[in-house]
């Protein structure tokens, strides 16, 4: 019921539209009860009295209200759709603002399928509750009234016979629409979960292809495709018994109706119009009943539908995200004191991380894979949260300062370079958007990537493809590097900015990485120790740990880990 209410109020974000809509309900509705007046004028007065000078009159009035309904209910319709597209793309809006929203730690338990489904899918099937359900349930009782209060007026006696049918309806109605509603959920997660199969093994084809797993892929899709086609059957099977007896019951109900006004037609308490009246009247009483099906389906899909949105929008916000303390005149120092963190219960990831980066210093982060190289640059953008010590930038506690702020004023250049599935431009503009062609290329030159760029057939119009699949590795890293040379921030941080580039390349754009961070703090994460020699302070970390820390000369002179790691290196 919860999540019925807030559907409502969504639909009462458009006011305006919700009372024309409902008007126009109201008028459709009226107009039904001219066919059965019609009727009963036919029987009772026409043919007993051959009055033929009133047959193309009532005829003409019957006509004109069932156009007039026709063209009423064509309006009803556009401003019912108007009404629901409105509401779906608002819903989805803010379903897609909440997603931005939200912690990066949030996103390690969702499946990318999973989400898709929620946007494309569950918000549309909600909002068909606002227009299918809402909507129509209200004209649909609407309806019932009026017919109803037509018979009752007419003769309550046999009203109350036509109305005996429907306690039973209700009963059986009742009973069903609780016990589908786990099955449409049941129904809906493993859509959910098919759509997750689905991305993945897309985004993975050339891994299948690679491995020749296709065979098993199939497989995997088909288990998860037969689950939908079993949890939907249940319901259908339940349907397929549960309909037909309503119809049965409520079918049956004619009869009662047309036996007791024959009887009472014929002892003379009721016209043959009146009765004739009734059996027209009778489908648009029971229309609304005919519905219940639909209406029973709508509702259960879109209420669960309801519940797996509004259980992402009550997640709360990633903290800080606007709010926070925004520092002026940012400096670039950063030091990190007794930092701890683990990404879930077990072990820490890091522990007892202590480091110091004065502004304008370069610090580069080495070590085996798994000893938290990459953690550290999370922390440090907030990512993630440090579960114990804390972290300054020019000595103010990080978890105190906007986000936002924070990240506007940091430059990352992640290990796996992700390009969206647009132009080269926008793709370098979500440095700088207000970035023109000139500083564009500036910075592609700079990162050794205005050569390649040059050479494509549209430039910086060239559409990177899904994940920048139209470059090559080396490709995508230095348009990544470019992109952060061109934000130009304070502080840079730097993993494995230079894994996807041959020696040739990195000593090209090595010395523009050195003109980038020779103003600004800089964090650098590479296995490449020439990546790293000029840093003013070397940390090693292994298992989470800081073991070694100091200059590239120094560490050599420990004859330590670092050492052997540059030992083998130059091997």
């Amino acid at each position: 019921m919860s999540s019925l209410l807030r559907i409502i109020r969504h639909t009462l974000r458009f006011p305006l539209r919700s009372v024309v809509s409902f008007l126009l309900a109201v008028a459709c509705t009226s107009l039904i009860l001219v066919l059965p007046g019609v009727t009963m004028r036919f029987i009772d007065v026409i043919i007993p009295h051959k009055r033929l000078d009133l047959i193309i009159p009532t005829a003409l009035l019957g006509i004109a209200a069932i156009s007039l309904r026709q063209v009423l209910f064509t309006m009803r319709t556009y401003f019912n759709n108007a009404l629901e597209l409105k509401i779906t793309h608002l819903i989805r809006v803010e379903l897609y603002d909440k997603l931005q929203r939200l912690p990066v730690k949030w996103f390690d338990t969702k499946s990318s399928g999973e989400i898709m489904s929620r946007v494309a899918d569950d918000v549309p099937t909600m909002d068909r509750v606002v227009i299918d359900g809402i909507d129509q349930t209200l004209a649909a009782i609407l309806q019932f009234l009026v017919v109803l209060a037509y018979m009752i007026h007419q003769s309550w006696q046999l009203a109350l016979i036509t109305l005996l049918p429907l306690p039973f309806i209700g009963l059986i109605t009742s009973w069903w629409s609780r016990r589908s509603e786990p099955k449409w959920r049941e129904s809906s997660e493993a859509a959910s979960a098919l759509n997750a199969l689905l991305h993945d093994n897309l985004t993975g084809i050339r891994q299948i292809k690679a491995y020749t797993v296709e065979p098993e892929a199939l497989d995997h899709f088909d288990s998860a495709s037969r689950k939908v086609g079993e949890k939907h059957m249940d319901i259908m099977k339940g349907q397929s018994i549960v309909w037909p007896a309503v119809s049965l019951i409520a079918e049956s109900g004619i009869i009662l109706m047309v036996a007791f006004g024959a009887w009472w037609a014929v002892e003379g308490r009721i016209t043959p119009g009146v009765v004739m009246s009734f059996l027209v009247a009778w489908g648009f009483l029971f229309d609304p009943v005919s519905r219940i099906n639909g209406l029973a389906q709508t509702f259960t899909r879109g209420v669960v539908a309801a519940e797996r949105i509004f259980a992402i929008i009550d997640t709360p916000d990633e903290s800080n995200l606007r709010d926070g303390l925004k520092l002026e005149n940012f400096q670039g120092g950063v030091r990190f004191k007794n930092v701890g963190f683990s990404y879930g219960s077990e072990a820490p990831t890091v522990s007892e991380i202590t480091l110091h980066a004065a502004p304008g210093q370069t610090i580069a982060l080495v070590g085996p894979t798994g000893a938290g190289k990459s953690t550290i640059l999370n922390l440090l953008t907030r990512f993630y949260e440090a579960d114990t010590g804390v972290i300054l930038l020019d000595d103010q506690p990080i978890d105190g300062l906007s986000k936002e702020w924070l990240r506007d004023n940091t430059g990352y250049v992640t290990q796996e370079s992700f390009l969206f599935n647009t132009s080269i431009r926008e793709n370098m503009k979500l440095a700088n958007m207000n970035a023109g062609d000139d500083q564009i290329w500036q910075a592609l030159e700079s990162a050794n990537a205005a050569g390649f760029v040059r050479d494509l057939p549209e430039g910086l119009d060239t559409v990177a493809g899904e994940r920048g699949v139209r470059f090559s590795g080396g490709e995508k890293q230095r348009l990544s590097i470019a992109r952060a040379l061109l934000k130009n921030p304070p502080l840079l941080l730097l993993d494995e900015a230079t894994s996807a580039l041959d020696n040739q390349t990195e000593k090209l754009i090595q010395e523009a990485l050195d003109n980038l961070r020779s103003e600004r703090t800089c964090f650098v994460i590479a296995h490449r120790l020439s990546t790293v020699r000029k840093a003013h302070c070397i940390y090693f970390l292994r298992d989470g740990r800081i073991c070694e820390s100091g200059t590239h000369e120094e560490l050599l002179a420990l004859n330590g880990a670092y050492a052997t790691l540059a030992n083998a290196t130059l091997q």
